[in-house]
């Protein structure tokens, strides 16, 4: 058995989506060998701290956020995996969030609330907030709707009246209701506060989605405030094993992957179906409280009563999807969860999410998922391994 690796990791520490990547990585190193591990307290942007270049380090797993930083991971003969969008030393290993699977999710998210007008709301100084955008307009506009943008510098380097007197006013002149998706769950707490400021009503006249579930955010924000969760703890894994396989001679240059976000939190800012046909609001609502009791588009028609083929066209018409497949859909997110967030067996999660069969469940997984539920769960699952 070799000498024990030392691996320096500068990951700040003052945020969820960071400490998510450190317990990914904390778990790779739990099921292989152990390494000696340099981390220093750190947060975003802040300028090199000594320690790095003095540590003697056999690897290094970093976030490079800015061009101080880059210029002293240049200098280092070790093996180094990047996990930052900056992408300032393109050369590099590197894994991050994919960004194009959280616009979607976010979208997705709000144009199944009925929404016709959209927003976006992010830090034009970083490339994830950039892709985010990018990716979330062009979405938006795919569904035929509008999207009006807000580029904001950096919260921390703004004075916080200003910057919600601006949001306030941005949001006061755009059409309602309106959906809108923050880059991060910071700035869609300010979005919150800006519309309180403003009586803007929320969820009614406003929908706010953010981004990374940073709980403590998400729920003192006023109303709580639904996110897309990223899969940090993965993310933070397989950059470790990406380490490891560099640190054992293995030549990696420039590979990257992206790892999709696990789903949204749905908190109150969302709460809501801004849609104008009361009848299509109670039949969604009642798939969306009864669709894992195995139900059919016969219950939903005896709850509420009218002809199929009219309750077929305006689900369609409205949010893009029959009732069976709202009822599918509705099912298939509920069995995400249980399989990453619960031990449950695939016979117990069958019959929790309302399949009669656990054959059916595997066949209606695999072709809306793409894969079957077991490898679902074996790459997604090590989230809970904190």
């Amino acid at each position: 058995m070799g000498a024990i690796p030392k691996v320096a990791l500068l990951v700040e520490t003052s945020n969820a989506y960071a400490r998510g990547l450190l317990s990914g990585i904390m778990s790779y190193i739990r099921e292989h060998r152990s390494w000696s591990i340099y981390l220093g307290e750190h947060s975003r942007g802040e300028r090199l701290p000594s320690w790095l270049s003095q540590c003697q380090a056999d690897g290094a797993i970093v976030r490079i956020e800015n061009a101080a930083i880059a210029a002293i991971v240049r200098q280092l003969k070790v093996p180094v995996v990047d996990m930052s969008a900056a992408r300032l030393i393109p050369a590099l290993a590197w894994v991050e969030t994919d960004d194009l699977a959280t616009a979607r999710l976010a979208a997705d998210h709000l144009l199944e609330r009925g929404f016709k007008h959209f927003a976006f709301a992010g830090d034009n100084h970083h490339n994830w907030s950039r892709w985010r955008e990018q990716h979330f307009t062009s979405l938006i506009q795919e569904a035929g709707c509008d999207c009006s943008v807000y580029h904001g510098s950096p919260i921390d380097k703004r004075d916080s009246e200003v910057l919600l007197e601006e949001i306030g006013t941005w949001i006061a002149g755009l059409p309602k209701p309106l959906g809108v998706m923050a880059a991060y769950d910071l700035y869609g707490q300010q979005v919150l506060n800006a519309c309180r400021r403003r009586a803007i009503q929320v969820p009614d006249e406003v929908a706010v989605i953010g981004v990374d579930n940073d709980e403590i955010f998400c729920n003192l924000s006023d109303p709580p405030m639904s996110s897309v969760i990223p899969n940090t703890h993965r993310t933070g894994y397989e950059a470790a094993a990406l380490l490891d396989r560099m640190m054992a001679g293995e030549s990696v240059r420039g590979e990257g992957r992206l790892f999709e976000p696990l789903g949204v939190a749905t908190r109150q800012s969302t709460d809501v179906l801004a849609i104008e046909d009361r009848n299509l609001v109670q039949a969604i609502r009642y798939i969306r409280q009864h669709a894992c009791e195995g139900i059919s588009v016969k219950a939903v028609l005896n709850a509420m009563p009218q002809s199929r083929r009219m309750l077929e066209v305006r689900f369609k018409k409205t949010i893009g999807r029959t009732p069976h497949e709202e009822i599918v859909r509705v099912q298939l997110n509920q069995v995400k969860m249980l399989l990453v967030e619960s031990d449950l067996s695939l016979e117990q999660i069958a019959g929790r999410t309302g399949f009669s069969h656990v054959e059916y469940l595997s066949a209606v997984f695999r072709d809306k998922v793409g894969m079957p539920p077991g490898r679902y769960r074996a790459l997604n699952r090590r989230k809970r391994m904190i």
